[in-house]
């Protein structure tokens, strides 16, 4: 009787608990669902470019080979600066030479040691040598050259970096475009979802009235499930349009961006051909190749004497490193020409005459190039601005010849057939008008990014104060 008491009084506060854990556990459901989501963030054009420009790992890792350029400036310079070492040695020898000499850096000779046998054979002996050398060059013509070199190097290495600042830039504003492209198709295809949807349902209708056949039943439900299909993909593009620009973003995560008109003005062609002609990555090529004329003279240095001072302070000891039993210094000036290297300097002259010639082909080629994509690109704009109205005068029609097919099928005057044909049409004529409006968009960006001008077109700075020098 008691147990029986017992279970009943644990039944009663059981099922409570039980409920209100069961009522808990459901309110936690959404929010542990809403964690488990990746959340999607929203921005606008300009916010993923300045973004981009700081975060991506492309312009990181070309902002990182930039200073590492710089830092090459000063490993030439120091070609030119003086040079200190420090030099312990430890000699043991029975070497009549050495030894006599040993003695005498430790300043220890006595008479005793003009001994002849004790010359000719000489007890072992230890020499602790400690020198300190200075040596300064005076005129190295290729330290020179090559400090004049690095300089121009890494000038070019920094229009290299904001032409991949531009370079990235015109991606992150295409990916932008792809995103905005993207959900204006997914719109278009809900519509041609919604169409197919009436179309089923006219479909149906007419066959239990018995107006219709089962067969454009069946049609018409086939019809619908393949819209839907389209549906589905156009949902998966939207979605890897916002992951693909989370990757220029240095994130996993998506990326949603508002609206994406981009104020782009069309100017005339002559301004884009001259604003291309201070383009970063073009300026960087004639930095090379001025760096390609300067090797000329790099190889030709090699006929001058190198001159330069030194000195050397040194201590000799018998017992300890670092002692100073003898002290002693000298001081030197010297002069080093390679009179004969085997024809190396002719063959390495003969080189870099070659290499300035290919840089000045590829620099010309490159400005010609240049000038090719610009006026390709001012083309593709005109194009797709025509085909634009076109695509819309295309779309009208569609539309109007789709309602006509659709009230003649209603009325029993039209096959289904010519109906869905019509509403093929129709969806072509929808996804052709979201394909002419972003190409347009595309080609104004393309344009703005050959001319060398889409950050001062999108108004950002060229210089990023975000990215800092490291040391």
């Amino acid at each position: 009787m008691q147990s029986q008491v017992s279970f009943l009084f644990r039944s009663k506060i059981t099922i409570p608990l039980l409920m209100t854990g069961l009522f808990l556990f459901m309110l936690l459901i959404p929010s542990v669902r809403a964690q488990g989501q990746s959340q999607e963030r929203r921005m606008t054009v300009i916010e993923a470019v300045q973004i981009a420009l700081v975060e991506n790992h492309e312009i990181k890792a070309l902002h990182n080979a930039t200073q590492a350029q710089e830092k090459d400036i000063g490993i030439a310079r120091s070609y030119l600066l003086p040079r200190i070492s420090f030099e312990e040695r430890y000699l043991r020898t029975t070497n009549p030479g050495y030894a006599f000499m040993s003695r005498l850096n430790q300043e220890r000779i006595g008479a005793s040691d003009f001994n002849p046998d004790l010359l000719n054979r000489p007890d072992a002996i230890n020499d602790f040598q400690s020198s300190l050398t200075v040596e300064q060059p005076l005129f190295v013509k290729k330290a020179y050259i090559g400090l004049g070199m690095s300089k121009t190097e890494s000038q070019a290495k920094g229009e290299e970096f904001t032409r991949k600042r531009e370079d990235i830039a015109f991606q992150v504003v295409k990916a932008c475009l792809m995103i905005s492209s993207a959900k204006e198709y997914a719109r278009a295809v809900d519509q041609g979802v919604e169409d197919a949807r009436e179309h089923k349902r006219v479909a149906d209708l007419r066959y239990k009235n018995g107006l219709g056949q089962y067969a454009d039943s069946l049609r018409a439900a086939t019809a619908f499930m393949e819209a839907r299909q389209k549906k589905n993909v156009a949902d998966k593009y939207v979605s890897l349009a916002k992951r693909g620009l989370g990757l220029l973003l240095a994130t996993t995560e998506p990326i949603d961006v508002d609206d994406p008109a981009i104020d782009l003005s069309l100017n005339d062609l002559a301004t884009y051909v001259t604003a291309a002609a201070s383009r970063s990555d073009l300026r960087a090529a004639q930095l090379r190749g001025e760096n390609a004329e300067q090797s000329i003279k790099m190889a030709e240095a090699a006929y001058f004497p190198n001159i330069g001072v030194g000195g050397t302070y040194q201590f000799n000891d018998h017992n300890q490193p670092l002692g100073s039993e003898g002290r002693s210094w000298q001081v030197m000036a010297f002069l080093r020409w390679d009179l004969f290297d085997g024809t190396k300097r002719e063959y390495e002259r003969a080189k870099a005459k070659h290499l300035a010639v290919q840089a000045q082909e590829q620099v010309l080629a490159m400005k010609k190039g240049v000038s090719y994509r610009i006026y390709e690109a001012y083309m593709n704009v005109d194009e797709t601005r025509k085909n634009i109205d076109l695509t819309r005068e295309a779309l009208k029609a569609a539309e109007e010849g789709t309602r006509l097919f659709k009230v003649r099928y209603e009325n029993g005057f039209s096959p289904l057939a010519d109906l869905l044909s019509a509403q093929s049409g129709l969806e072509q004529a929808r996804a052709g008008l979201v394909e002419r409006e972003n190409a347009y968009k595309v080609a104004l960006a393309t344009l703005s990014f050959e001319g060398g001008t889409i950050l001062k077109d999108l108004k950002i700075d060229k210089e990023n104060p975000r990215m800092e020098k490291q040391p």
